[in-house]
């Protein structure tokens, strides 16, 4: 298994969408997200999310395969306004 997977961090991306919801996604786990009304549900959602895909990942060589296709660690940078 890969190393990342080992570990008990994983960074999440998290936003607010336009019905109010908070919508998590995991990059290193694709198709790994939740959402929520509060942030407290949303991280408790994201958790179980999480022991879900890992589940998966011992059990299902083809999401293996499909980590290594799509997962990447994102580094956030910042964001900006952009005006036109």
């Amino acid at each position: 298994m890969n190393k990342r997977f080992s570990q008990n961090q994983f960074k999440v991306v998290v936003e607010h969408d336009e019905d109010g919801y908070f919508v998590a996604s995991v990059p290193a786990l694709p198709g790994c997200s939740t959402q929520a009304k509060t942030m407290n549900e949303l991280r408790e959602r994201v958790r179980d999310a999480i022991r879900l895909s890992l589940e998966v990942t011992r059990i299902n060589p083809l999401y293996r395969k499909r980590i290594k296709w799509f997962a990447y660690e994102p580094a956030f940078v910042g964001m900006e306004v952009v005006t036109i």
